[in-house]
């Protein structure tokens, strides 16, 4: 068992820890308050303020992130697949997809455990 199963497998017991970790992932939902970016910028801001405090926002900070951005890229691809007519159903399917997830991911961290999002790059380690 590596590092990162053993930490994934710990269970959170400090409240504010725990909300802060919910926090990191709710922070994505800047971007349906018409924030450019504000799915990436909202947890980034978190996630750099309180990283060092708590292991577990670290941690989720990053996974979020990751997603974030991967998520990101795959809503451009779609926005630019509008052209040969795909990209409308990808947006629609995606975005939905998109918000069950962070709802998914703030839930699990309110309840302390560490959440790994699925489909995601891990662009930050």
């Amino acid at each position: 068992m590596n590092k990162n199963q053993k930490i994934m497998e710990r269970i959170v017991s400090d409240q504010n820890e725990k909300q802060w970790g919910m926090a990191v992932h709710l922070a994505a939902l800047a971007t349906l308050i018409g924030i450019p970016l504000g799915n990436v910028i909202g947890p980034l801001i978190i996630y750099m303020i309180k990283k060092d405090e708590f292991e577990f926002v670290a941690h989720q900070g990053k996974e979020v992130l990751n997603f974030q951005i991967t998520w990101t890229l795959i809503l451009i691809l779609s926005a630019i697949l509008i052209i040969v007519g795909i990209g409308v159903l990808m947006l629609i399917g995606f975005g939905i997809a998109w918000l069950v997830l962070v709802i998914v991911g703030a839930v699990s961290a309110s309840n302390g455990q560490y959440y790994k999002y699925p489909m995601t790059i891990r662009f930050i380690n």
